[in-house]
């Protein structure tokens, strides 16, 4: 049945990475039915970050919205905010739970997801694509280096979730 799981999860995210439109790399690992896109870094605290040049694109982990359930409310910073490392930007409100939504790197919001407001759900529907929440000029390029890379990130899930 756990092979199923795996297939099916996979099965799904070779959908995702695979769009001829799709920015995201071919490649992706998928767990109990949480994709990890290879080429992104991820915080322990289930935040992802897409770097491309000056700026960085932040999200909740496809792991994260999950274990949140459906995505009903999202707050966040207006542009021109600085985030730091590690500190909350904003939130998301789930049926389930409200949770802190913390910034994996430092730096300026360039950018703020508006879609997000009309549609909370996109973080479940599309967390890598559409669900994205703020980009991010970096103000310290080197803290990347201190977030997990996919392989990292999917073992710290499994190690987590089997606790």
């Amino acid at each position: 049945m756990a092979l199923k799981l795996w297939a099916s999860s996979a099965a799904n995210a070779l959908k995702l990475s695979s769009r001829a439109s799709a920015p995201f790399p071919a490649s992706s690992i998928s767990r109990c039915f949480s994709s990890v896109i290879d080429g992104f870094r991820y915080s322990d605290s289930h935040e992802w970050v897409k770097h491309q040049g000056d700026v960085a694109t932040i999200g909740i982990t496809d792991h994260a919205q999950g274990h949140l359930g459906e995505v009903v409310f999202v707050e966040l910073p207006e542009s021109g905010t600085s985030v730091t490392k590690g500190s909350g930007f904003g939130a998301v409100e789930s049926v389930k739970a409200t949770s802190d939504v913390n910034s994996p790197i430092s730096g300026e919001v360039i950018e703020v997801n508006s879609k997000l407001t009309g549609a909370p759900g996109l973080i479940n529907t599309s967390t890598y694509e559409d669900g994205w929440m703020i980009k991010v000029k970096p103000s310290d390029p080197s803290e990347l280096q201190s977030l997990m890379d996919s392989k990292e990130y999917s073992k710290f899930c499994e190690e987590e979730d089997a606790h």
